[in-house]
């Protein structure tokens, strides 16, 4: 089962400042409403990797539209081939396609085994491990589930542990959370809603179903919905972190960055040693000028 990234966790996952995403955009990487999978995270990766070595968006576009005019079989360029920067020239090659290659040049380290550790750190975003069992056969069912719920090879078996511990106790609102999130990682985003808003139903304080809700609402292009379930977190957990850093990054996309900065200052205060409090520092302290270098 292939997993399906949001918008917010490859922002995390890419540590994406607002310049970077922007320049992303103009690369055709990002998605409206879309999700991603993993290749779309290595392509925008690479991209990223050229722009930090000094190549312009520029450079990138034409390099891409020249890969597939020489080579049409080419479905992502970014991810098919190894590239390089050299005295301001972006410089690509591969076993079928090359563009003024040089020997003894560093190409860019794009491991994509790094990248699979960061992105499956953000798995347990979301996720609930309650304090106490509400019944013991349906806890066991849960850690089961709790165990094989974080490796995208075990989702179809913690899909139906999920699945049984809600069976066993539908009162279970952290199984229905969490069941939800499996759901949603799949593209299966109308039965996570349903889960999701079981959850909230079978109990009102559960600040991560609320949480969910409102990257689900994201994920489907439903901004405004996304920003209410964010503040209803907040309402239950004022100090919900991750809720604080969706909710900001919410608000600035839909162009109120004077409301997002007091959220921005809170996942700061709460998480300041997170590798995505960048993010948020870059959305407080820099404003991309007009006339930014294509």
């Amino acid at each position: 089962m292939e997993r399906i990234y949001g918008l917010r966790e490859l922002t995390r996952i890419l540590n994406l400042t607002p310049k970077r995403l922007g320049q992303l955009r103009r690369l055709d990487l990002m998605k409206d409403a879309a999700g991603y999978t993993f290749r779309d995270l290595l392509a925008a990766r690479a991209a990223s990797a050229l722009l930090d070595a000094g190549a312009s968006v520029r450079q990138i576009r034409q390099a891409l539209a020249a890969m597939r005019r020489q080579d049409p079989t080419l479905e992502q360029p970014l991810t098919e081939m190894r590239f390089l920067v050299e005295d301001g020239r972006l410089l690509a090659q591969s076993d079928r396609v090359r563009f003024d290659p040089r020997t003894g040049q560093t190409v860019l380290g794009l491991d994509p085994g790094s990248l699979t550790e960061a992105a499956a750190a953000t798995l347990v975003t979301g996720m609930v491990r309650p304090l106490e069992p509400p019944s013991e056969q349906a806890e066991t069912w849960f850690e089961r589930a709790s165990e094989w719920d974080a490796d995208p090879a075990q989702w179809k078996d913690a899909l139906e542990a999920y699945q049984r511990v809600v069976t066993l106790d539908p009162s279970y609102a952290a199984a229905w959370n969490n069941l939800g999130l499996l759901l949603h990682r799949m593209g299966r985003y109308d039965e996570a809603r349903a889960a999701y808003d079981t959850a909230v139903a079978r109990d009102p304080t559960c600040a991560e179903a609320a949480y969910n809700l409102g990257s689900l609402a994201e994920d489907q292009g439903e901004v405004e919905r996304g920003i209410a379930h964010y503040r209803r977190a907040l309402e239950v957990s004022p100090d919900y972190a991750d809720a604080h850093f969706n909710l900001a990054a919410a608000l600035a996309r839909t162009g109120r960055g004077a409301d997002a900065v007091v959220h921005w200052q809170r996942y700061l205060l709460l998480d300041s040693g997170s590798p995505w409090a960048k993010i948020a520092r870059a959305h407080l302290e820099f404003v991309e000028p007009p006339g930014q270098r294509e």
